[in-house]
């Protein structure tokens, strides 16, 4: 009977071993769930560990019954090698699905749904980053594991740690620009410059940031395009970030309008726009001219609101309530151009001449009209002005004569 039941033992053993991880792990997800039961989100996130966890369990529990019913080498040694790697897979895969629980029951504190929600996407953005150099680690460390399983590879990385430093060097040469984009990536997560649903404008995109990896950065553009962007791209260019310290944004709406716009009627209107409507925050909301060149004067309008979804919608709002205002209640506030025509000066002195020399006969120049003010500095037209002009006019010839027959007289 013993010699009957030796070779069956180790399989008993095994599916004894399977039910009981199978037991184990279902009382440790019951114990968890009953302890969190506070916590709905728990119950659906925990379902990605329940595969690893059992996996892991029951291959702890065969090479236990292995270790207990059978005798070493051989087959076993085998069978035990294999057992092991997939025990360290399957750890791996567990540490990864723990990592996703912790990270969900992080983030189930701190709501995103909110109007100030900088600290939870702050936070948000921090846990996800974390979360995948994590997993890269446990992935990293998992296969260099089994790995050294091997004693082939044993031996050859013995013989490779001579020339590592050349190596890494190689290595690093090679990899220069993705080391850099996964450096700039952790620089992004903690040091607070972006963070997951920053409203930012890239390449004169207007977006939100949608997701951050160790490489690279995906922006969601307002018509739904996906702008992929290197992590280095926000640590070396300058970019626009609404929502860096608050998500409160102001806005202008401009005008160019004919000098007979009413501002003091806009202002009323304005008034009036921004009390029916949920979109503005109450701040500020002002109407003024900023400028009045080229036959125009240019009416701004500044407004705020809670964020830039909203505010896009406000600015929105005014323009088509004040261009309805204006069209129905005052059009003639409205752009004009202005065209007159004016007949050229010399054609109306030409017609007018004879008619003026018809009705006056010239005027000897004693008896015209003294000149006025602004013929003080003329010299000709009046008596003055002609005693003026003589007092420009220098000596005479008989002046030049008399010096010359004088010096010739004293030669």
């Amino acid at each position: 009977m013993q010699e009957f039941l030796t070779p069956a033992m180790p399989f008993l053993a095994m599916a004894i071993a399977v039910a009981a991880g199978l037991i184990l792990s279902w009382l440790i997800r019951k114990t968890v769930l009953r302890l969190n039961r506070r916590r709905p989100e728990l119950h659906a996130t925990s379902r990605v560990a329940r595969l690893p966890l059992r996996l892991a369990l029951c291959l702890i529990g065969v090479r236990v019954a292995l270790a207990l019913t059978t005798d070493d080498g051989g087959w076993r040694s085998a069978v035990d090698h294999l057992l092991l790697i997939a025990l360290m897979g399957s750890l791996a895969w567990l540490a990864v699905a723990v990592l996703l629980i912790v990270e969900t029951l992080v983030l189930s504190r701190y709501n995103v749904d909110v109007a100030d929600n900088r600290r939870a996407r702050r936070l948000r953005t921090q846990m996800i980053l974390a979360r995948r150099i994590a997993v890269a680690l446990v992935v990293v460390l998992a296969v260099g594991s089994v790995m050294l399983t091997f004693p082939a590879i044993q031996a050859l990385g013995a013989g490779l740690l001579a020339s590592a430093g050349v190596i890494s060097i190689v290595a690093g040469l090679a990899a220069q620009t993705s080391l850099v984009n996964v450096f700039a990536g952790m620089q992004l997560a903690f040091t607070d410059a972006i963070r997951v649903d920053d409203v930012v404008v890239v390449q004169k995109e207007w977006g939100r940031i949608e997701e951050i990896t160790l490489t690279y950065v995906v922006v969601h553009i307002w018509d739904d395009r996906r702008l992929i962007l290197p992590s280095t791209y926000f640590t070396t260019t300058p970019f626009e970030n609404w929502t860096r310290r608050q998500s409160e944004v102001m806005g202008t709406v401009e005008f160019d309008l004919d000098w007979r716009a009413p501002i003091e009627d806009m202002r009323a209107e304005l008034r009036t726009v921004l009390d029916g409507t949920e979109l503005w925050d109450e701040r500020v909301g002002i109407l003024q001219i900023t400028d009045a060149t080229n036959g125009y004067v240019r009416v701004r309008i500044l407004v705020s609101a809670a964020d830039s979804a909203a505010l896009f919608d406000l600015r929105c709002l005014i323009r088509e309530a004040m261009v309805t205002f204006l069209q129905q209640g005052h059009p003639e506030s409205l752009p004009h151009v202005r065209w007159e025509p004016v007949q050229p000066a010399p054609a109306r002195e030409k017609s007018r001449q004879p008619a003026v020399e018809s009705r006056q006969p010239e005027q000897p120049v004693h008896a015209r009209q003294p000149p006025g003010p602004q013929d003080s500095q003329l010299f000709t037209g009046s008596i003055e002005a002609i005693e003026r002009s003589r007092a420009f006019t220098g000596p005479g010839e008989e002046v030049f004569e008399d010096r010359d027959k004088t010096l010739s007289a004293r030669n």
